[in-house]
């Protein structure tokens, strides 16, 4: 076995750890029958409801531990419809709210947020709001831009 394959390894297991502990913590704070109809919703017929927001954070893996843990969560600023093949998918702009704002796992968070809600076959793009720039110091605004993966608009 080389180094990397070792590296490899140990890190596979450390985010199946962390995945578990994580969804641990998310069924402790959450209801299940309505997080599955929240999933089960199509985001089309929500789109200007108070169950927007609960149905993707219905939508999110491990990232919803940080955010409901820490406090945070998610705004949606925008969406727009987009019809491609006759197929209808949503390209959302997001922020964070809470205690989210400002927090130096903030990159990791967008970056798990975008990936979990581009998963959804609903779901074209996620872009985040740069106004939640505004809310990072110099150096945290540049390590997010430099090692965030996301696009702020």
């Amino acid at each position: 076995m080389t180094d990397d394959d070792l590296i490899a390894k140990y890190a596979a297991e450390a985010k199946q750890s962390l995945d578990a502990e994580a969804n641990k913590r998310i069924q402790e704070t959450v209801d299940p029958i309505r997080e599955a109809k929240l999933r089960r919703m199509s985001l089309f017929d929500i789109l200007d409801s108070e169950e927007l927001v609960p149905a993707l954070l219905s939508r999110l893996g491990s990232v919803r531990a940080a955010l409901d843990g820490h406090g945070g969560g998610i705004k949606v600023d925008s969406h727009s419809v987009f019809e491609s093949d006759g197929k209808s998918t949503l390209e959302m702009v997001l922020d964070l709210t809470g205690a989210c704002l400002s927090c130096g796992a903030a990159p990791g968070t967008l970056d798990g947020i975008k990936a979990d809600l581009e998963a959804d076959s609903e779901v074209e793009k996620i872009r985040f709001s740069r106004k939640l720039l505004d809310t990072f110091d110099e150096l945290g605004r540049e390590f997010i831009l430099a090692h965030g993966n996301v696009e702020f608009v």
